[in-house]
């Protein structure tokens, strides 16, 4: 199951026992709320990433010498959710019991869920850093519980008070942001606090997930949701830089590009970007 894919993210081609971190697609969008299109989001990363170098000015690294596997994108039930995301949880639980890492590539954000369900039961110890425009803990959306609306609240479930942190949140219900003064740690519009939240969080197991529209639409118009008044690219990649290169990253997740929305490519080529910086700084 844990094959090479044979069209990979930009150099990540390694077999399976030399791989320290696997990517794998999760192309599904069937709870989006507002735009779809972001299940075509993991193909187009991986079809223009062969834009970038593999080579990194900002770290001075490069992909040709790192040890990640594409595995490919999953077939997933795009009428069930709750299937989808049990095929995303089986996927996720193969990589972390060969003692790897897994990189979900979105799809939409309650992609996450799947995944985040997998490293739960093997590390119940889990805190989640959360980047996004939206806060996603709405209990329901339009009375669906599984929702990419809702993700963040799913997680919450799991794990508890205290161990989930938000960076960059500018949008959600009053509801939302009145219930998660009391359950999670909240940023609203940028990445202050990140530094201490990290070093708060040192030797604990993380898992970071990432969605793209926490960039402002000027920079990142290819998205199902676009919220004016986001970070900047640059911004965004210091934050995933510094997070993967501090924390203890056991699983991560890049997500919501939707690629028919920006004939341009400029988001598809931010998100190729996002994602060589992420798997060049995990550590």
């Amino acid at each position: 199951m844990l094959n090479k894919n044979t069209e990979t993210f930009l150099c990540c081609g390694k077999p399976l026992e030399e791989a320290a971190t696997v990517l794998f697609g999760a192309p599904f969008d069937s709870t989006t709320s507002y735009r779809p299109g972001t299940r075509f989001g993991s193909r187009a990363i991986r079809q223009e990433s062969y834009g970038l170098e593999s080579y990194s000015p900002y770290q001075d690294k490069d992909l040709e010498d790192t040890a990640v596997l594409d595995a490919g994108d999953l077939e997933l039930c795009l009428g069930d959710a709750a299937a989808a995301l049990n095929q995303i949880e089986e996927r996720a639980g193969e990589i972390l019991d060969a003692g790897k890492r897994p990189f979900l590539l979105g799809g939409e954000h309650l992609v996450t869920l799947g995944a985040f369900r997998a490293v739960f039961a093997r590390r119940p110890d889990i805190h989640v850093i959360h980047f996004d425009a939206h806060a996603d803990l709405r209990e329901d959306y339009l009375g669906a519980r599984l929702s990419h609306a809702c993700v963040l609240r799913r997680c919450w479930e799991l794990a508890g008070d205290g161990r989930i942190f938000q960076f960059g949140i500018r949008s959600g219900d009053r509801a939302e942001f009145h219930w998660g003064r009391d359950h999670v740690a909240t940023r609203r519009f940028d990445f202050q606090g990140l530094e201490e939240t990290l070093a708060r969080l040192a030797g604990k197991p993380v898992y970071l997930t990432v969605d793209l529209d926490v960039l402002d639409p000027s920079v990142f118009p290819g998205t199902g949701t676009p919220e004016p008044g986001g970070v900047s690219f640059d911004a965004l990649r210091r934050a995933v830089t510094l997070v993967c290169s501090t924390a203890n990253v056991v699983a991560c997740d890049v997500n919501e590009l939707s690629p028919p929305y920006d004939p341009s490519g400029i988001a598809t080529a931010a998100a190729c970007k996002i994602v060589r910086e992420m798997l060049l700084a995990l550590k």
